[in-house]
């Protein structure tokens, strides 16, 4: 099983990072992690050379990460919530698969395969409690990959306490246990 985490959190070792980690801890097979902030990707400059070509006119890494989302079989977005959405440098980073749209909506020649493709979503916020924005955003991201959406995890309150915490470590552990029970294939 391949399994493709996104990781829009600036912070290498913060509350998204450790939610990650251990959601790693649990899911078997290969897995590949982009962190959105030191990735050498650019962002999409809408130069529309994909509405006539099969493929982006960027060379960067996005260019392995294309060929990554075809192969795997889960697709995991995971950020902190900035004034009630996905990182800045995730959605830079989403704005690439404008090429993978492009495709289906007119070229009619999707550059990905139909496959059973799961996706999940981790969110992380200070305590406000606005995630439904950036929820929707990450089941629509996920959608253009051809990833069903199963499950998230959603922990607020970084402001006062990590979710590495004792006090955190139960609704942890049980959130970590249903996210990974996404992926599980019989």
């Amino acid at each position: 099983m391949k399994t493709l985490i996104i990781n829009g959190s600036p912070r290498r070792n913060g509350g998204t990072a450790y939610l990650t980690n251990e959601l790693k801890k649990k899911l078997t097979g290969d897995i590949q992690e982009i962190d959105t902030y030191y990735a050498k990707i650019s962002p999409c400059i809408d130069c529309r050379y994909c509405w006539t070509n099969t493929k982006c006119r960027i060379e960067d890494e996005m260019q392995h990460v294309y060929d990554y989302i075809d192969d795997c079989d889960n697709i995991i977005l995971a950020s902190p919530i900035y004034f009630g959405t996905l990182t800045g440098s995730l959605l830079n980073w989403a704005s690439r698969l404008q090429y993978i749209w492009v495709s289906m909506a007119f070229r009619g020649q999707p550059v990905l395969k139909e496959k059973d493709r799961r996706g999940g979503i981790i969110l992380v916020d200070g305590g406000d409690r606005y995630m439904e924005e950036a929820l929707s955003l990450g089941k629509r991201l996920l959608r253009n990959m051809r990833a069903e959406y199963r499950d998230y995890l959603y922990f607020s309150g970084t402001d006062k306490t990590s979710p590495s915490s004792p006090e955190s470590s139960m609704e942890i552990k049980s959130g970590i246990e249903r996210l990974a029970s996404a992926f599980v294939r019989y």
